[in-house]
């Protein structure tokens, strides 16, 4: 069977997934100007400022590229085998053990603090921007203030938005150096603003929060996010197996728990036919992405944490697959 994936917006690192309709916006761009000073007295009103708004709003527009990007993302059909090369061609896995090596020191001390085997924050890095070379080149206020005027979801982004003019006034970033998705996911963790407030790690201990430049920062706001959402740091996220041709579908789900012996008699097995680990501790879900005739996967409760992050079981097995080649290179 294949998967059709349409009509989402992904706005990954803040475990935020937005579905979007077709009924066009009565927002018209010469009434731009209007809003943006209605959103800085409601923003002056709450308590920001004059410094902060003349800062965050000084370079502040319409951003034509973000409405039609939320309008009109593509259909497309993929199957979890011909997703997965693209997400991580073989360039992509070998940059990840280089980025591993050249970070280790770092990596490994962030990940003892916080629970977190290095070679996952690595993989989320690679995953969400391709080891920080790609963090989007919108000016995020301009980003979230169009998402909010263009109406369909003013209260979301409008309280990104506020979260956003909160790390201005906290002096994070530069307002220049604030850059992002088209949506207002931000740096190379890709956290949207009330992310970036409840995860993000100074870690370097300059006062700044800084996802964009910092490693240390962007390395330990991804540990904190992953251990503030159910890490754990002695399981993997999760393996392929094989499934009897007559399981039972109704089973497959993350809300789904057993353990790895129940699993086994009901025929579940690794991908080599061998017996499921012997760990009578372990739980586990059956996730089913495409049928039973494409990949299936024993999820652990990494896994779960990794769904928090970004609600895509492609996202995750893509992540997942990442953290594996680095930990058995090739």
């Amino acid at each position: 069977m294949m998967k059709k994936l349409q009509g989402w917006v992904v706005a990954t690192g803040a475990a935020v997934v937005l579905s979007w309709s077709p009924l066009a916006s009565s927002a018209d761009e010469a009434d731009f100007p209007a809003y943006v000073d209605k959103i800085k007295a409601e923003a002056r009103a709450a308590g920001y400022t004059e410094d902060t708004l003349n800062r965050a709003f000084a370079g502040v527009k319409f951003y034509k590229k973000s409405v039609e990007a939320d309008k009109n993302q593509p259909e497309f059909k993929l199957t979890l085998d011909t997703y997965l090369p693209r997400a991580v061609p073989e360039w992509k896995a070998d940059k990840a053990v280089e980025m591993y090596a050249k970070h280790r020191d770092l990596l490994d001390k962030i990940g003892a603090e916080y629970g977190v085997q290095p070679r996952f924050i690595v993989a989320l890095w690679g995953i969400e921007t391709n080891f920080g070379s790609y963090t989007g080149g919108f000016d995020v206020i301009s980003a979230l203030t169009t998402m909010a005027f263009e109406g369909r979801r003013e209260e979301f982004f409008k309280k990104q938005l506020w979260h956003a003019l909160t790390i201005v006034q906290e002096n994070h970033i530069d307002v220049e150096q604030m850059q992002g998705s088209w949506a207002g996911a931000m740096g190379q963790t890709q956290f949207m603003p009330s992310s970036f407030m409840q995860y993000a790690v100074d870690y370097d201990g300059d006062g700044r929060k800084d996802i964009w430049g910092s490693m240390g920062d962007v390395f330990a706001s991804a540990a904190n996010y992953l251990k503030s959402v159910g890490w754990q740091d002695d399981v993997t996220w999760g393996r392929q197996v094989q499934i009897p041709g007559d399981f039972d579908e109704s089973l497959a789900g993350l809300n789904t728990k057993k353990t790895l012996a129940e699993w086994q008699a009901l025929g579940i097995r690794r991908m080599d036919g061998n017996d499921l680990p012997n760990r009578s501790d372990l739980e586990a879900s059956v996730v089913i992405p495409d049928d039973k005739q494409g990949r299936v996967y024993l999820a652990y409760a990494n896994y779960d944490a990794l769904m928090r992050w970004n609600r895509s079981h492609y996202f995750v097995a893509a992540v997942g697959y990442l953290s594996d080649r680095i930990r058995f290179p090739r």
